[in-house]
């Protein structure tokens, strides 16, 4: 009997959540070719770890020290799979519209971007599956111009 191959990861390729590598995600997990590892923030520490996708593939990542694993973090990318790691605890970014126009004009945007989302009152949780700074990045004018806030910033 022959052992299932292992498949071997060594690189960070980018984010799920950025730029033309999130076109491309979303469309491998349309077509049902997205592979998710889920781990937890204290295994994202790590530089070594055996892990299977949900898919069943059997994954050994091993990294150099000077990359860090991250929600978002794709590990492989290929015209017909890509595999992305999914943090266990998800943290959320918490924004508090000014009022009920740009709570709409909000809700259109975000949900425009396929961003999960929840709603804890009048504020309009987003579920972060990448760093922050992208989401901040695309919601700056809704910032800049005072349509919304962070409900941190209160």
């Amino acid at each position: 009997m022959y052992a299932a191959a292992v498949l071997h990861l060594n690189h960070i390729l980018g984010n799920a959540s950025g730029g033309e590598m999130a076109e491309k995600i979303h469309r491998l997990s349309h077509a049902g070719s997205l592979e998710k590892i889920e781990l937890s923030a204290a295994d994202t520490a790590r530089k070594r770890l055996r892990v299977t996708t949900d898919k069943g593939t059997d994954c050994a990542i091993a990294l150099n020290r000077e990359l860090s694993l991250e929600n978002g973090s794709v590990l492989l990318l290929e015209d017909e799979r890509a595999i992305v790691v999914r943090m266990l605890e998800t943290e959320w970014l918490r924004i508090v519209p000014a009022d009920q126009a740009a709570a709409l004009e909000l809700g259109y945007f975000v949900g425009n971007l396929h961003w999960r989302v929840r709603f804890a009152g009048e504020i309009l949780e987003i579920a972060l599956d990448g760093p922050e700074q992208n989401y901040l990045d695309r919601l700056a004018a809704h910032f800049a111009d005072g349509r919304a806030r962070r409900a941190d910033d209160e």
